[in-house]
């Protein structure tokens, strides 16, 4: 018998539970990764109890989170968990969410309404003893993601569990069961009913996962991409010629991949996805030669088109169009200060750790060598630019707003043309950066 290494303070917080003469099981990704030899401390509970008791057993400790669908988060010593009731759900007639939601007192009915057989285990937090009912340690064996009963029924109840079957493929290497595969290419446009934020969820997931690559191919395989990303199946076929050994699909894919096999953080794997998604709307032919000039704006303004219907951030898509766009940047050393100056102010010192990851999986994904001398000799003169102090920014500048506005000069439009011309010429001749110089310049510009 399998028992979990419960800690002391998990056996601590099933005391009051069992003192009621309740039950609580440890369930979910914490299970089924300590099968798998890997480290989760994301603990998930599930008890006979219901919101009402739990809440009982933690009088001025709860808080109730989701309490419709029976779940309460307890506060115990300095932890936060969230604990469910047991409970069997209604029909899903909107493809989303449960219609009504049923409490049961047995682990089994509640282990039946879950996705998959892998995240279907069970840990009593009394004894240690791990629940396996649906032949999950058995799946994982296979490396297997297989949906709990009928696939199609699963599916049906939450269309994003196809999705999540993508995901969990990603993170874990597995391979999809044939039947679950089969169900999700036959109901695969059931995702349409799913809200943006739950499928940019899943599709961030997948890129932060070890094997991105893997997701997002089964993502194409099952036809889910073409309701989610089918920009990035106009790739698809599209061969490149050149360097390239891959079409502009597989490139993406790819590129992708190499930021996650270099550790290259999420702004990177999000970008990565995009860099090349306007390649095929810029593809042109001259002289029997394949070119794609310009794609990278292609893809800028695809780039916030997408990312505006997933509903990102304007942070997010605010960086990722910055890396989109720039990702092309060609440096040679003949390059002269004021240019790297020049890279600097559009780029950001704070975005160039992650444009040149950007390079980097870009260059290992089309033949597999970085040109780290190129790349070298950039980043020592951008150091050096930073280290005289060069003014890189309007904030450098030896005049503010407040010196304008003593200029006669109001706040708006006005100031900002103002202070970027300032920094334009600035940026040529650094000698210039002086209060007085500057001020004598507003002065000229201003006329």
């Amino acid at each position: 018998m399998t028992k979990y290494p419960l800690p002391d303070k998990i056996k601590a917080l099933s005391e009051p539970f069992t003192k009621k003469g309740f039950s609580l099981y440890l369930v979910g990704g914490a299970v089924r990764d300590y099968l798998l030899g890997k480290e989760n401390d994301d603990y998930d509970f599930t008890t006979d109890a219901k919101p009402e008791e739990v809440i009982s057993l933690f009088p001025g400790h709860t808080i109730p989170t989701g309490i419709k669908h029976g779940t309460v988060t307890v506060r115990f010593k300095g932890e936060s968990y969230e604990i469910t009731t047991f409970r069997a759900d209604g029909e899903y007639s909107d493809g989303r969410h449960p219609d009504c939601v049923k409490f049961v007192r047995n682990i089994e009915s509640d282990l039946e309404r879950r996705d998959f057989t892998i995240n279907a285990f069970a840990c009593s937090v009394e004894s240690g003893e791990i629940l396996d009912l649906h032949g999950g340690k058995q799946d994982l064996a296979a490396g297997l993601i297989r949906a709990i009963g009928e696939p199609k029924k699963r599916f049906d109840e939450d269309a994003l569990r196809m999705m999540r079957a993508c995901r969990f493929a990603s993170r874990l290497d597995f391979e999809i069961e044939e039947e679950t595969f089969k169900a999700i290419v036959k109901d695969s446009s059931n995702i349409t009913k799913v809200s943006a934020e739950r499928i940019r969820e899943e599709l961030f997931k997948i890129l932060s996962s070890d094997h991105p690559a893997k997701g997002l191919e089964l993502m194409r395989k099952t036809g889910l991409m073409k309701y989610i990303l089918p920009e990035l199946l106009e790739g698809y076929g599209m061969a490149q010629k050149g360097m390239h050994k891959y079409d502009v699909y597989y490139h993406i894919i790819n590129t992708v991949q190499a930021a996650a096999d270099t550790h290259a953080p999420f702004p990177v794997r999000l970008a990565s996805l995009l860099h090349d998604i306007g390649k095929p709307r810029s593809r042109k032919i001259k002289d029997g030669e394949v070119t794609f000039y310009s794609h990278e704006v292609i893809s800028e303004k695809l780039a916030i088109d997408i990312l505006n219907r997933l509903k990102c951030s304007n942070e997010e898509i605010a960086l990722t169009c910055l890396l989109v766009r720039n990702h092309m940047f060609n440096y040679q050393s003949e390059w002269t200060d004021s240019a790297v100056r020049r890279f600097i102010m559009r780029v950001g010192i704070e975005n160039m750790d992650n444009l040149f990851c950007l390079r980097v999986s870009d260059r290992l994904a089309i033949d597999g060598k970085v040109d780290e001398e190129n790349l070298s000799e950039l980043k020592e003169r951008i150091d050096a630019e930073i280290a005289r102090g060069s003014a890189l920014t309007i904030k450098d500048l030896k005049v503010n707003g407040r010196d304008l506005i003593n200029l006669g000069i109001k706040p708006g439009p006005e100031m900002g043309n103002i202070l970027s011309t300032l920094l334009e010429r600035v940026i040529e001749e650094p000698k210039l950066n002086e209060r007085e110089t500057l001020l004598e310049l507003v002065k000229e510009i201003n006329n």
